[in-house]
């Protein structure tokens, strides 16, 4: 079976850039994103490609190329359906929040919705892609659902294939233009002969791996637990490096040339975030739990409750340096996004820093240069209502066009994403604008300590004993 037409439910984070890069390799083959989101659709087919609604590095350019040859972004979730030869299901699957495994078992309501969609709408043979992180065994679910509408004629079939996304955000387009591997999981090989033929005119043959379905899912999940359990591991180290007069980052070279280890995932920081880390890992902790497993299941979530105590540990942190109180204090907090390079903010630990110094009524000013307004509100759960000095205890944000004017009159400054204007800022100036005695929180490492020093302001950076 050759792919002539695929169709994308879903045009997120996941969903808009592998298919925009999918079109742009396979100018013969047409690529339909669909989403019941008008706003998102409506975006992703902005003449200003400056406006797709993800930001990600060289992905306007992908975009530009591919969209109005083979490239199309609408609504028409069933039409698309049913003119594809292959269906990529790439929707949300958050967290449960309430019934049987809230907290932990993943929102499976949006892939369901999906299958059945397809169950109804798709003619001919249809492969269907599980795009989206599930748990293991969601295909076996897809596929019962999709087996109960087969109505016993060839006109109508259907085969389940897993093929997990290893891209991160912020170099979304390189890891899916140069992949480490592609992953393809089944039980039927022309289905999976059809899936690797599309990815092979790119990546070599070489790196498409074929597993079964239930490898495919397991891999994906296990990938983002062991990176995600790093972050965690070198966390814990800068904290005893801070107690013992260790620099994390001397450690963390020293121990990264052995190989191995390896250097990557060894950088200290506010913690992990995104989409996938959190998720993933308690839900390996709840299918630990449902497979009789506990012992696993405590060490997978110990890396998740390690992470959440190491963003708590940094806004204590802030409050014993500004003499035990920031009510009624500005602080600057430099970066949103929970990393560099994109608009993301879901898990960001910048959400919960900020969540607790607002308890402590502090007035934030917060700076990102992707992240809107809007969004920020919807995080911290709370409206901009600007800042202003007072003792009242009720802390308030408003949001900064620019890094000076975050700074005006702040005692501090949080650096809690690396964007990459933050590595050149200058110190002196910004000084100047601050209330003294002032401090930098550099939670990223990013700002050169010296010229922080120079400017007369008192840093503190994750993992450095020696301050």
């Amino acid at each position: 079976m050759r792919v002539q037409r695929i169709c994308c439910i879903g045009a997120g984070y996941v969903g808009g850039p592998t298919m925009a890069v999918i079109a742009d390799r396979c100018p013969d083959v047409q690529v339909t994103v669909v989403d019941i989101n008008q706003t998102r659709i409506d975006a992703w087919n902005n003449a200003d490609l400056a406006q797709l609604p993800v930001y990600e590095p060289g992905l306007d350019a992908v975009v530009g190329r591919a969209r109005g040859r083979n490239l199309t972004f609408s609504t028409a979730v069933s039409e698309a359906i049913a003119s594809a030869d292959m269906v990529f299901i790439s929707v949300n699957t958050p967290t449960k929040t309430k019934g049987l495994g809230a907290g932990q078992a993943s929102d499976l309501r949006w892939v369901e919705a999906c299958a059945r969609e397809v169950a109804l709408a798709a003619t001919g043979h249809t492969i269907v892609v599980e795009k989206s992180t599930l748990p293991v065994r969601t295909a076996e679910a897809i596929k019962t659902i999709l087996e109960a509408a087969h109505d016993g004629s060839e006109m109508r079939s259907f085969s389940v294939l897993s093929n997990p996304e290893f891209l991160a955000e912020g170099t979304a387009i390189r890891d899916l233009e140069t992949p480490d591997r592609v992953l393809i999981g089944g039980e039927d090989q022309s289905s999976i002969d059809a899936l690797a033929e599309v990815y092979s005119h790119w990546v070599p043959a070489n790196q498409i791996l074929r597993t079964n379905l239930w490898s495919s899912e397991l891999s994906k999940l296990t990938a983002n637990a062991f990176l995600a359990q790093r972050i965690s591991s070198i966390n814990s180290v800068a904290a005893l490096c801070e107690a013992t007069g260790a620099d994390v980052r001397e450690v963390a070279r020293a121990i990264g040339t052995d190989s191995r280890i390896g250097p990557k995932f060894l950088q200290s920081g506010p913690g992990f975030g995104g989409s996938c880390f959190q998720k993933d890992i308690l839900n390996l902790v709840y299918l630990c739990r449902y497979f009789g497993l506990p012992e696993v299941a405590d060490y997978w979530e110990s890396v998740v409750t390690l992470n959440t105590w190491q963003q708590h540990r940094i806004s204590r942190l802030v409050v014993q340096k500004l003499f035990g109180t920031v009510t009624g204090k500005r602080l600057a907090i430099l970066g949103f996004a929970f990393k560099a390079d994109t608009n993301d903010t879901r898990e960001a630990p910048a959400i919960r820093i900020a969540g607790d110094l607002l308890e402590e009524g502090a007035q934030l000013a917060i700076h990102d240069p992707k992240v809107m307004v809007s969004q920020i509100a919807r995080d911290l759960k709370l409206e901009s209502s600007g800042t202003s000095e007072g003792l009242s205890g009720i802390g308030s944000w408003g949001q900064a066009t620019s890094v000076e004017e975050a700074v005006n009159g702040a005692d501090a400054v949080l650096i809690l994403t690396e964007w990459r204007d933050y590595q050149s800022l200058n110190w002196k100036s910004l000084a100047a604008r601050m209330r003294r005695p002032a401090w930098v929180f550099d939670a990223r490492a990013v700002a050169n300590p010296i010229q922080v020093k120079e400017a007369g302001l008192m840093l503190w950076r994750v993992g450095d004993g020696a301050q």
